[in-house]
């Protein structure tokens, strides 16, 4: 079980430090914003909860308790001939419920960069590419009800997930086609890493083998759209498939949505949406569904 105190500060303490690592590279090349060739970056915080109490109340009723953090940033920069692009997303969160111990509820770290070749002809329309995911989480996840492990002989809880266990890296070589700023589109030759620090958790994500990391090459595509679609109302989705040459009739897909509405400056309703499927780890479509009235603020 974790501990609530020092588990939250060293969660803040690690969002913290990798968002500043993350746009470091923009405040070193800080430039006016009338300059066409500044760094163009962002930095938002978010902070949500929601409680429940109820004493002799006769309908019934669970005492619950849920807070989550996150930070989300991104930096990019267009010269002559290269975009640059840098994001970050880092979201952290815990649910109480009744007499039960807190538990998370969320639980991301995830850093992408992407450099783009802007030529001529073809490759104007179609930008050579190199791009990097990176995907894993800040605690360890439990399994509340069995024991997923082989074997399973353990007392739930049971642990299933921690950091690096697993972390994710695709790197990807292609072409990029972006018609403007709130659509993009990358596929090209893929390799993806999956690795799984500790050895007790590694059949879980190695398809049932003791492999630290598990590399795959492939093809992938990417898809990513953002954009204000009514005042006040933003949409952010990205699906990302990825065909293992040795199981291409299998491809992993994760298909995040994220649906911002702004109620005032500081005060936010968000809706995110998100579905994986990676036939390693599960034969089953896993599916997150989270909805948080919070307060969001603009850092950079």
């Amino acid at each position: 079980m974790m501990r609530l105190p020092a588990r939250i500060a060293s969660v803040l303490l690690a969002l913290f430090l990798l968002v500043t690592l993350s746009v470091s590279e923009t405040r070193a090349q800080d430039a006016t914003a009338e300059d066409p060739d500044a760094w163009k970056r962002n930095l938002t915080a978010k902070l949500s909860g929601t409680q429940a109490s109820f004493s002799n109340w006769a309908e019934g009723g669970v005492n619950s308790l849920a807070v989550s953090a996150g930070l989300s940033g991104s930096a990019s920069h267009t010269s002559h001939r290269l975009k640059k692009r840098f994001e970050s997303r880092l979201a952290f969160g815990l649910v109480k419920q009744d007499t039960l111990d807190f538990r998370k509820a969320e639980d991301v770290i995830r850093l992408a960069a992407s450099l783009q070749y802007v030529g001529e002809g073809f490759f104007q329309t179609f930008n050579p590419t190199f791009a990097a995911v990176a995907r894993t989480q800040f605690a360890p996840g439990f399994n509340y009800d069995k024991d997923p492990l082989p074997g399973g002989t353990r007392t739930p809880p049971v642990k299933v997930s921690d950091f690096f266990a697993p972390a994710t890296f695709t790197q990807t070589l292609g072409l990029t086609y972006e018609p403007n700023d709130w659509f993009r589109q990358r596929f090209g030759l893929a390799v993806k890493e999956t690795v799984v620090t500790i050895r007790r958790l590694q059949p879980l994500y190695q398809d049932g083998k003791f492999d630290r990391v598990r590399v795959e090459a492939g093809a992938e595509l990417f898809t990513d759209f953002e954009r204000e679609v009514f005042e006040n109302v933003s949409v952010k989705s990205s699906l990302g498939l990825f065909a293992a040459f040795n199981n291409p009739d299998s491809p992993d897909l994760i298909w995040e949505n994220f649906v911002t509405m702004k109620v005032n400056s500081w005060l936010t309703t968000n809706l995110e949406f998100v579905t994986l499927f990676d036939s390693d780890v599960s034969k089953q479509v896993q599916v997150k569904e989270v909805f948080s009235v919070g307060i969001q603020f603009t850092i950079l």
